[in-house]
């Protein structure tokens, strides 16, 4: 019988949960809306057919698992039109997981994914947020009030009755090797440097963690006693895009020049992707993980090598487009490697 059951399994976090679990000598279980989308695995002991939208199949899901890591839960790259279509899924299928647990008699811990979205207000002040700060369950961005929600629907549920412990993990943006060739939403800043479909390099910015650092946090948080009732922030310093893109263009040929905050703007006009990050421009993200080092002992690899990794990673399982002639000549005249 599995000891733990990693929920969304296809997804980027949740696959390198899975490994890690692996590699530590867990039995590994895992839910999926489409079993077909998780070909590319290893370490899966089990697979169970659920959707976070469906009570049916989360109690088999469950069953006998000792520790539950929920990490499923809807990351678009474009805003819907309806902010429901990304609440109610996160919501109510983190509640769904939630019962379930409850009710299986064997999960005694449950480790949520949720996001530095949860923990940043809209106005924060100069010092780096920590686990004590929330976000405002207001706010515009349908992704930030999601999370919020589903976390804070996540405490209430385990304050109100007896079952499983609750641990929260809050990662920021998160980078790192993809596991097979589809890109997740948080890889577009490095996918869309090594294309060069950008004019210049945005005045964007996040406080950045590796998936393999976060998946490790979720582990470290399920073994450790003391952290049962408490958030863990995992994410390092601020970094700018154009940082990212200096670290790139050490190795691949990606824009460098700074791209006006106007030419955004009207970019944004006619791409939704970048209108949505429209009020991010200029904002510095500062979030403290000293809580989740001192307690659960965890620790991050250099930004460099997640940098570098991912775009490897992102070349070798062709997530990127392919080069135009003309770039593809300037490539191979400068010696670069030619993204294809």
């Amino acid at each position: 019988m599995p000891d733990v059951l990693v929920t969304g399994a296809s997804g980027f976090i949740a696959g390198h949960c899975i490994a890690e679990l692996a590699s530590h000598g867990y039995e590994v279980r895992g839910t999926v809306r489409d079993p077909a989308r998780v070909a590319h695995l290893e370490g899966l002991a089990e697979l169970v057919t659920a959707d976070l939208e469906s009570d049916e199949g989360w109690a088999e899901a469950v069953a006998g698992c000792e520790y539950v890591l929920h990490v499923a839960s809807p990351f678009p790259l474009e805003d819907p039109a309806d902010e429901d279509e990304l609440i109610r899924p996160a919501v109510q299928g983190t509640l769904r997981v939630l019962r379930a647990c409850a009710a299986s008699g064997t999960v005694r811990r449950v480790v949520l994914t949720s996001s530095v979205a949860a923990v940043a207000p809209d106005h924060p002040g100069p010092e780096p947020l920590t686990e004590a700060d929330w976000a405002d369950v207001d706010s515009d961005d349908p992704y930030q009030k999601s999370k919020t929600l589903a976390e804070r629907a996540a405490w209430d549920f385990v304050r109100a009755q007896p079952g499983p412990e609750l641990v929260v993990i809050n990662p920021g943006l998160v980078l790192g090797p993809v596991q097979h060739a589809a890109a997740g939403t948080s890889l577009e800043p490095i996918r869309r440097l090594l294309a060069r479909d950008l004019p210049g390099v945005p005045r964007l910015g996040w406080a950045i963690v590796d998936v393999r650092d976060v998946a490790a946090a979720h582990r470290l948080a399920m073994e450790h006693p003391a952290a049962a009732g408490h958030r863990y922030i995992c994410a390092g310093p601020h970094v700018w895009m154009r940082d990212m893109a200096a670290i790139l263009a050490a190795r691949y040929r990606v824009p460098t020049r700074p791209a006006p905050d106007w030419l955004l703007w009207i970019a944004g006009r006619f791409d939704a992707e970048t209108r949505g990050v429209l009020g991010a421009i200029g904002h510095e993200e500062l979030v403290s993980a000293d809580k989740a080092r001192r307690e659960l002992g965890w620790t991050m690899r250099p930004l460099e090598d997640t940098i570098l990794d991912t775009a490897a990673s992102l070349i070798d399982y062709h997530c990127v487009k392919p080069s135009a002639a003309g770039d593809r000549d300037r490539h191979l005249a400068s010696g670069l490697p030619t993204i294809s």
